[in-house]
């Protein structure tokens, strides 16, 4: 019988300190090294969610992670995704599927039954890689929340995990975060700590060599390294914690491509437009001003976990009267999952499955109505795209790789015509999304759109061109394994890597099947 495989252990002392990133870095660089590796987070709180083959949902970061360890995605790697519906209360994913909406106080009277699961999840997985890489969450050391843990110190005891804090020097204070957190840990959450990580460092490190040797002194444990200060990685945040730092404002730089994404109450899946934000002289602002509508070069209204709520929000803020008024200028816009419901004619929810409120009606830019249900839709699809808006020319009869996650049932309303259709399932030939009559507003279901090289790159060409702007029409090439790869030499100059291995007790590493382009 095959023993169990070691765990690696990422803990923050906060939220954003960067456990994501080192996560899927470290999954990158044992994966180039030959091990099997699996990335694995008990619970994650994001309305950033993907979707496995089988037709699972769980976190965007673990789906990322897996992508990064070249292995198939599982929803063993996240068996609980809370998608914050309200301040009170969440969408329980559990294993894959919605398992009902929880507040936060009759959410902790599951906990017996949802730390079995997690238990139960992480040891199919260190029964079938050579190494589990485990993402904390928040800090270990809230000791208010310590009774109800599910994610940090709960599951490093439950499996003896080799357990590394991560601290953020970016934002000050990394002293008294990183050994205030171990003051707070008890004797045994303690122990298991094997060092530290301290991240996003600006300037030279031969600075900071002061201290380490006090953080090392002080708390008897060694500092891996210092790692410095990643722009531009590529990778996309796990949350909307990341959107703080975003543009809320056009750039309006004559030479450049202005992407104006609403920034929703409860927008989600917002990271489906990091690869639109790496393109050459192409800026992403995520607005809350209905102002900037009128200047962007594109507007897309995003996906949204409340969309009832974050309509009525979209009239409050005047940004339905300034869509209407994108529309009928001929101005190129689009609008994905519950963006794509906010534009149709009705939006139905008598069961209230997302709002108290049965029925709203739509911003009537869109041919369509929606009806949500009980059942929650969760696949992968393969689509090949059979009309296309002006602002996409070139576009028809690409194929494209997409997801959908959504409750609401989008159907045609009595005067659309089939011709309105965009894309066509290329194994059950049904059709999705839906034009306008100027063929000028574009509504899907789908996420995960510009994440297809080809697609991206035509819409891209298609809005420089309508700004004049043929001659910068450079397109950047997809460097997502490059970015793996960037990643993982990071980690490579700036950690102890040989001492971490070491510590881990690795065995020699079973041939995986990861294909990685080192050279993309």
């Amino acid at each position: 019988m095959k023993s169990l495989s070691p765990v690696l252990m990422i803990q923050g002392t906060s939220s954003n300190v960067g456990k994501s990133l080192i996560t899927t870095a470290l999954c990158r660089w044992f994966a180039l090294r030959g091990y099997k590796v699996a990335p694995f987070k008990a619970q994650n709180m994001a309305l950033n969610a993907g979707v496995t083959k089988d037709g699972g949902e769980i976190g965007r970061a673990q789906m990322i992670q897996a992508e990064a360890a070249g292995v198939e995605p599982t929803v063993f790697m996240n068996p609980l995704l809370l998608k914050p519906e309200g301040d009170r209360h969440s969408q329980l994913v559990l294993l894959g599927k919605p398992a009902g909406r929880y507040h936060f106080a009759s959410y902790h009277e599951q906990k017996p039954k949802l730390r079995e699961i997690i238990l139960s999840s992480l040891q199919q997985l260190r029964e079938s890689y050579d190494l589990v890489i485990v993402e904390g969450a928040g800090s270990p050391a809230e000791v208010n929340l310590k009774a109800h843990d599910l994610v940090n110190m709960f599951v490093a005891k439950s499996v003896g995990a080799l357990v590394l804090l991560v601290g953020d020097i970016d934002r000050g204070g990394i002293f008294a975060s990183l050994l205030g957190t171990m003051d707070l840990l008890d004797d045994d959450e303690r122990d298991l700590v094997a060092g530290f990580i301290i991240n996003k460092f600006r300037g030279d490190p031969a600075l900071f060599v002061d201290g380490v040797r006090f953080i090392e002194e002080r708390s008897s444990r060694p500092v891996f390294g210092v790692l410095p200060y990643m722009k531009n990685h590529g990778i996309a945040e796990e949350d909307s914690l990341g959107l703080e730092s975003r543009h809320d404002r056009l750039r309006r730089d004559p030479l450049g491509i202005d992407i104006a994404v609403i920034r929703l109450p409860r927008i989600s899946n917002y990271d489906e437009f990091a690869r639109l934000e790496e393109e050459p002289d192409v800026h992403v602002s995520y607005i809350t001003d209905p102002r900037e509508v009128a200047d962007a070069d594109l507007v897309i209204v995003p996906g949204s976990k409340a969309t009832i709520s974050d309509l009525q929000w979209l009239r409050e803020r005047g940004f339905g009267e300034a869509l209407k008024k994108r529309q009928a200028a001929c101005r190129p816009l689009m609008a994905i999952c519950g963006g794509y419901q906010m534009l149709g004619m009705m939006v139905e929810d008598e069961h209230e499955v997302e709002a108290s409120v049965s029925r709203m009606e739509g911003l009537g830019l869109l041919p369509i109505r929606t009806h949500f249900g009980p059942e929650k839709i969760t696949r992968q699809r393969n689509l090949f795209m059979r009309q296309e808006p002006q602002w996409m020319k070139g576009a028809k009869g690409l194929s494209v790789l997409a997801y959908e996650i959504h409750m609401g049932i989008v159907q045609p309303a009595e005067t659309a015509e089939d011709c309105h259709k965009i894309f066509q399932d290329q194994i059950d030939q049904s059709w999705e999304g839906s034009l306008d009559g100027t063929a000028w507003v574009l509504g899907t279901l789908m996420h995960g759109l510009f994440d297809n090289q080809e697609l991206r790159q035509v819409t891209v060409r298609n809005l420089r061109h309508l700004k004049g702007l043929d001659h910068c029409a450079t397109v950047r090439p997809d460097r997502r394994q490059a970015d793996f790869n960037a990643l993982a030499e990071t980690l490579d100059q700036h950690l102890n890597m040989p001492v971490l291995v070491k510590l881990l007790k690795l065995n020699s590493p079973e041939q995986s099947d990861a294909i990685f382009h080192t050279h993309s």
